[in-house]
Protein backbone atom coordinates (compact mmCIF):
# COMPACT_ATOMS: atom_id res chain seq x y z
CA UNK A 1 0.00 0.00 0.00
CA UNK A 2 2.88 2.36 0.77
CA UNK A 3 4.70 1.49 -2.46
CA UNK A 4 1.71 1.52 -4.81
CA UNK A 5 -0.55 4.04 -3.05
CA UNK A 6 0.96 6.36 -0.46
CA UNK A 7 4.09 7.15 -2.50
CA UNK A 8 1.83 8.31 -5.35
CA UNK A 9 -0.25 10.77 -3.30
CA UNK A 10 1.94 13.84 -3.89
CA UNK A 11 2.11 13.56 -7.68
CA UNK A 12 -1.61 12.78 -7.91
CA UNK A 13 -2.64 15.72 -5.72
CA UNK A 14 -0.27 18.07 -7.57
CA UNK A 15 -1.60 16.98 -10.97
CA UNK A 16 -5.28 17.14 -10.04
CA UNK A 17 -4.95 20.48 -8.23
CA UNK A 18 -3.66 22.15 -11.37
CA UNK A 19 -6.34 20.38 -13.42
CA UNK A 20 -8.99 21.85 -11.12
CA UNK A 21 -7.40 25.27 -11.54
CA UNK A 22 -7.54 24.99 -15.33
CA UNK A 23 -11.20 23.89 -15.29
CA UNK A 24 -12.05 26.74 -12.94
CA UNK A 25 -10.18 29.24 -15.10
CA UNK A 26 -12.21 28.31 -18.16
CA UNK A 27 -15.54 28.10 -16.30
CA UNK A 28 -14.95 31.40 -14.48
CA UNK A 29 -14.24 33.23 -17.70
CA UNK A 30 -17.51 32.09 -19.28
CA UNK A 31 -19.52 32.33 -16.05
CA UNK A 32 -18.56 35.96 -15.50
CA UNK A 33 -19.33 36.70 -19.14
CA UNK A 34 -22.89 35.32 -18.82
CA UNK A 35 -23.50 36.45 -15.24
CA UNK A 36 -23.61 33.00 -13.62
CA UNK A 37 -20.51 33.17 -11.43
CA UNK A 38 -22.37 31.39 -8.63
CA UNK A 39 -22.30 28.14 -10.67
CA UNK A 40 -18.52 27.79 -10.94
CA UNK A 41 -17.94 25.93 -7.68
CA UNK A 42 -20.61 23.36 -8.41
CA UNK A 43 -19.38 22.85 -11.95
CA UNK A 44 -15.81 22.23 -10.84
CA UNK A 45 -16.83 19.94 -7.96
CA UNK A 46 -19.13 17.80 -10.12
CA UNK A 47 -16.53 17.54 -12.89
CA UNK A 48 -13.85 16.50 -10.38
CA UNK A 49 -16.08 13.99 -8.56
CA UNK A 50 -17.55 12.34 -11.66
CA UNK A 51 -14.78 12.45 -14.23
CA UNK A 52 -11.44 14.13 -13.68
CA UNK A 53 -10.76 12.92 -10.13
CA UNK A 54 -11.10 9.17 -10.72
CA UNK A 55 -9.87 9.15 -14.32
CA UNK A 56 -6.78 11.33 -13.94
CA UNK A 57 -5.89 9.62 -10.67
CA UNK A 58 -6.02 6.28 -12.49
CA UNK A 59 -3.87 7.56 -15.34
CA UNK A 60 -1.22 8.89 -12.95
CA UNK A 61 -1.28 5.60 -11.02
CA UNK A 62 -0.84 3.67 -14.28
CA UNK A 63 2.38 5.56 -14.90
CA UNK A 64 3.54 5.37 -11.29
CA UNK A 65 2.24 2.06 -9.92
CA UNK A 66 1.13 0.02 -12.93
CA UNK A 67 4.51 0.39 -14.63
CA UNK A 68 6.22 -0.59 -11.38
CA UNK A 69 4.12 -3.76 -11.09
CA UNK A 70 4.80 -4.75 -14.71
CA UNK A 71 8.54 -4.11 -14.31
CA UNK A 72 8.77 -6.11 -11.07
CA UNK A 73 6.93 -9.15 -12.44
CA UNK A 74 8.77 -9.05 -15.78
CA UNK A 75 12.12 -8.89 -13.95
CA UNK A 76 11.11 -11.85 -11.79
CA UNK A 77 10.17 -13.85 -14.88
CA UNK A 78 13.37 -13.06 -16.77
CA UNK A 79 15.52 -14.01 -13.77
CA UNK A 80 13.54 -17.26 -13.25
CA UNK A 81 12.24 -16.20 -9.83
CA UNK A 82 8.66 -17.08 -10.82
CA UNK A 83 9.73 -20.55 -11.90
CA UNK A 84 11.54 -20.93 -8.59
CA UNK A 85 8.36 -20.02 -6.70
CA UNK A 86 6.38 -22.56 -8.72
CA UNK A 87 8.99 -25.25 -8.03
CA UNK A 88 8.52 -24.66 -4.29
CA UNK A 89 4.79 -25.25 -4.65
CA UNK A 90 3.84 -21.61 -4.05
CA UNK A 91 0.69 -20.32 -5.71
CA UNK A 92 2.14 -17.34 -7.57
CA UNK A 93 -1.25 -15.70 -7.98
CA UNK A 94 -1.89 -15.69 -4.24
CA UNK A 95 1.70 -14.68 -3.55
CA UNK A 96 2.20 -12.01 -6.23
CA UNK A 97 -1.21 -10.86 -7.52
CA UNK A 98 -3.44 -10.75 -4.43
CA UNK A 99 -1.29 -8.41 -2.27
CA UNK A 100 -0.95 -5.88 -5.09
CA UNK A 101 -4.64 -6.07 -5.96
CA UNK A 102 -5.74 -5.61 -2.34
CA UNK A 103 -3.29 -2.73 -1.89
CA UNK A 104 -4.64 -0.91 -4.96
CA UNK A 105 -8.29 -1.60 -4.07
CA UNK A 106 -7.73 0.07 -0.70
CA UNK A 107 -5.38 2.84 -1.80
CA UNK A 108 -6.90 4.09 -5.04
CA UNK A 109 -10.37 5.10 -3.73
CA UNK A 110 -8.70 7.00 -0.87
CA UNK A 111 -6.29 8.76 -3.24
CA UNK A 112 -9.24 9.56 -5.53
CA UNK A 113 -11.03 11.27 -2.64
CA UNK A 114 -7.91 13.34 -1.98
CA UNK A 115 -7.73 14.25 -5.66
CA UNK A 116 -11.39 15.34 -5.78
CA UNK A 117 -10.86 17.58 -2.76
CA UNK A 118 -7.56 19.00 -4.02
CA UNK A 119 -8.93 19.66 -7.50
CA UNK A 120 -11.99 21.42 -6.10
CA UNK A 121 -9.79 23.47 -3.76
CA UNK A 122 -7.51 24.45 -6.64
CA UNK A 123 -10.59 25.57 -8.54
CA UNK A 124 -11.65 27.73 -5.61
CA UNK A 125 -8.29 29.49 -5.51
CA UNK A 126 -8.31 30.18 -9.24
CA UNK A 127 -11.94 31.37 -9.25
CA UNK A 128 -11.10 33.79 -6.47
CA UNK A 129 -7.93 35.10 -8.12
CA UNK A 130 -9.13 35.27 -11.71
CA UNK A 131 -12.83 36.12 -11.41
CA UNK A 132 -12.97 37.51 -7.85
CA UNK A 133 -15.52 34.84 -6.87
CA UNK A 134 -15.57 34.66 -3.09
CA UNK A 135 -14.94 31.37 -1.31
CA UNK A 136 -18.38 31.52 0.32
CA UNK A 137 -20.14 31.80 -3.07
CA UNK A 138 -17.94 28.98 -4.41
CA UNK A 139 -18.77 26.76 -1.43
CA UNK A 140 -22.50 27.44 -1.61
CA UNK A 141 -22.43 26.55 -5.30
CA UNK A 142 -20.86 23.19 -4.42
CA UNK A 143 -23.56 22.54 -1.83
CA UNK A 144 -26.28 23.28 -4.41
CA UNK A 145 -24.94 21.15 -7.23
CA UNK A 146 -23.04 18.16 -5.91
CA UNK A 147 -24.81 15.04 -4.66
CA UNK A 148 -23.60 12.00 -2.74
CA UNK A 149 -24.14 9.89 -5.86
CA UNK A 150 -21.53 11.98 -7.70
CA UNK A 151 -18.87 11.07 -5.15
CA UNK A 152 -19.89 7.42 -4.81
CA UNK A 153 -19.90 7.12 -8.60
CA UNK A 154 -16.34 8.42 -8.69
CA UNK A 155 -15.31 5.92 -6.01
CA UNK A 156 -16.91 3.06 -7.97
CA UNK A 157 -14.90 4.15 -11.01
CA UNK A 158 -11.70 4.19 -8.97
CA UNK A 159 -12.29 0.62 -7.79
CA UNK A 160 -12.83 -0.60 -11.35
CA UNK A 161 -9.74 1.27 -12.54
CA UNK A 162 -7.65 -0.23 -9.72
CA UNK A 163 -8.61 -3.73 -10.84
CA UNK A 164 -7.75 -2.88 -14.45
CA UNK A 165 -4.34 -1.43 -13.55
CA UNK A 166 -3.26 -4.43 -11.48
CA UNK A 167 -4.64 -7.17 -13.74
CA UNK A 168 -3.29 -5.68 -16.97
CA UNK A 169 0.11 -4.94 -15.43
CA UNK A 170 0.39 -8.43 -13.98
CA UNK A 171 -0.63 -10.10 -17.25
CA UNK A 172 1.94 -8.10 -19.22
CA UNK A 173 4.61 -8.90 -16.64
CA UNK A 174 3.87 -12.64 -16.74
CA UNK A 175 3.77 -12.68 -20.55
CA UNK A 176 6.89 -10.62 -21.24
CA UNK A 177 9.59 -12.04 -23.57
CA UNK A 178 12.57 -13.66 -21.87
CA UNK A 179 15.19 -11.28 -23.25
CA UNK A 180 16.89 -7.99 -22.41
CA UNK A 181 14.01 -5.97 -23.88
CA UNK A 182 11.34 -7.92 -22.01
CA UNK A 183 10.94 -5.51 -19.08
CA UNK A 184 10.59 -2.50 -21.37
CA UNK A 185 8.06 -4.27 -23.56
CA UNK A 186 6.02 -5.35 -20.53
CA UNK A 187 5.95 -1.83 -19.06
CA UNK A 188 5.06 -0.19 -22.38
CA UNK A 189 2.23 -2.63 -23.08
CA UNK A 190 0.90 -2.41 -19.52
CA UNK A 191 0.74 1.39 -19.56
CA UNK A 192 -0.69 1.61 -23.08
CA UNK A 193 -3.38 -1.05 -22.61
CA UNK A 194 -4.35 0.20 -19.13
CA UNK A 195 -4.85 3.78 -20.34
CA UNK A 196 -6.94 2.63 -23.30
CA UNK A 197 -9.13 0.48 -21.05
CA UNK A 198 -9.50 3.29 -18.52
CA UNK A 199 -10.81 5.69 -21.17
CA UNK A 200 -13.23 3.08 -22.54
CA UNK A 201 -14.48 2.02 -19.11
CA UNK A 202 -14.77 5.64 -18.00
CA UNK A 203 -17.28 6.28 -20.78
CA UNK A 204 -19.23 3.09 -20.05
CA UNK A 205 -19.35 3.76 -16.29
CA UNK A 206 -20.31 7.41 -16.82
CA UNK A 207 -23.19 6.31 -19.05
CA UNK A 208 -24.59 3.87 -16.50
CA UNK A 209 -23.84 5.89 -13.35
CA UNK A 210 -24.72 9.43 -14.41
CA UNK A 211 -26.66 9.44 -17.69
CA UNK A 212 -29.94 8.14 -16.25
Amino acid sequence: MVHLGYNSVFIVVLTITFTGMVISLELSKEAVRFGVADMVGGGVAVAMAREFGPMLTAIVLVGRSGSSIAAEIASMKITDQIDALRSMGINIYDYLVSPRLIAMLISQPIITLFSIISGTFGGAVMANIYANISYSIYTKSIERFIEVSDITGGIIKSIVFAIVIVIVSMIEGFNCPRNSAGVGIAVTNAVMKSIILIFILNFILSYFLFAH
